[in-house]
């Protein structure tokens, strides 16, 4: 008998790969499931990507292998985009690496930094690829816990009060998911200087910047920052490309070089019509951002009645594509979805998913039409 690899023991297969698979044999049924659990956005990307990958398709160039660091022409226009949208600076020749989606990244920058034994800084809630990667390497999550009276910010001083002398690696995710909490400047200033202290590489996770907020904001815009960390960015989210699985990393060019070691080993370079639709999304105007909110606020007001009729509680300054809610006192996450699942044919997501810190809360995803919000209202 083959027997799997020991460090397969370390891990389960992903939530949402499990619980999906039960949505389809649940809606195979005859049920007529509402998925509002994952957040895979729904809405069409740009008409003028879909037509940049169309009209790359009979370059000379379109079919074969690709740079392991993306198109040049990619580099630059996620510099730029860095460069309007944040004011920050980065050298498109050595500080950007474009990704094939930033979950993959979470494994690359592991597999570049971490050594079998080494500490990961974890939040609790937060996304579990983070943990689920850390194992995979042989490394080991020590989480730190994000709590409501605290914005769902970093405790500095529990951080403080730990042994960190094994951390090689903390785990940043603003606007947070799954809780909809922007960062705020002081935040990331306060992670930069802990980061410098205690030779901790800070990464922060940010796909949901433009995403019903105000106040985008990167971990690059601290002076200094990129002496002690790296930002992951994605298409996904922000331009309903969750599909064509296009991320990046951004840093100094020691840090790129070094992850760029572990890609190129890894991947062949991305599609090439892919990265000239990525060029041309990441070029939009704001008036993409502002015509795309409009939709999911108008969705995210739909949800709020959801969960009022849920008696669940939620921030409304929150961020993001979800709506984070607490639900009544004494009740666990995990049957409070089940119910509404079985009972009303409802997916939501239970908050414990993301951590222990999730227990007591649930989480809505605004990747489904307002209509069929309205018919998962009317089923409450």
């Amino acid at each position: 008998m083959i027997k799997p690899a020991k460090r397969l023991e370390t891990v389960q297969e992903y939530y949402f790969s499990k619980k999906l698979r039960e949505v389809r044999g649940l809606v195979a049924a005859g049920k007529p499931i509402i998925n509002m659990g994952i957040g895979s956005p729904d809405l069409q990307p740009p008409v003028q990507v879909l037509e940049a990958i169309q009209g790359s398709l009979n370059d000379v160039s379109a079919h074969k292998y690709q740079s392991y660091q993306g198109l040049p022409e990619l580099r630059n226009a996620i510099a730029d985009f860095y460069k309007n949208k944040f004011s920050v600076a980065v050298n498109p020749e050595n500080e950007v690496l474009p990704l094939m989606g930033s979950k993959e990244g979470i494994m690359h920058i592991s597999m570049a930094f971490l050594n079998e034994g080494d500490k990961v800084l974890i939040p609790n809630p937060g996304y579990p690829t983070y943990t689920s990667v850390t194992k995979l390497v042989g490394a080991e999550p020590l989480f730190y816990n994000l709590c409501d009276e605290n914005n769902w910010q970093p405790n500095f001083e529990e951080l403080e009060s730990q042994d960190l002398t094994e951390v090689k690696i903390m785990w940043v995710n603003y606007p947070h998911m799954p809780t909809g909490t922007n960062a705020t400047i002081e935040t990331f200033e306060k992670l930069v200087a802990f980061g410098k202290k205690h030779q901790i590489l800070i990464i922060n996770d940010n796909p949901y910047s433009f995403i019903l907020n105000d106040n985008p904001i990167s971990i690059l815009e601290v002076e200094g920052a990129k002496d002690i960390a790296l930002e992951l960015n994605s298409l996904s989210k922000t331009f309903n490309m969750a599909g064509w699985r296009v991320g990046m990393v951004l840093g100094n060019v020691t840090f790129i070089n070094e992850i760029l070691k572990v890609k190129s080993n890894m991947d062949s370079g991305m599609f090439y019509g892919i990265q000239k639709g990525a060029i041309e999304a990441l070029q939009l105007s704001d008036d993409w951002f502002l015509a795309q909110n409009r939709i999911y606020e108008e969705r995210r007001n739909l949800v709020w009645q959801l969960a009022d009729k849920l008696n669940a509680t939620y921030d409304t300054n929150s961020t993001g594509l979800f709506v984070w809610a607490k639900i009544p006192e004494g009740q666990k996450s995990t049957a409070v979805t089940d119910a509404i699942l079985y009972d009303k044919d409802i997916f939501i997501t239970p908050g414990t998913v993301f951590g222990s810190q999730g227990e007591g809360y649930i989480r809505f995803s605004l990747c489904v039409t307002s209509e069929i919000i309205r018919e998962a209202i009317a089923r409450i």
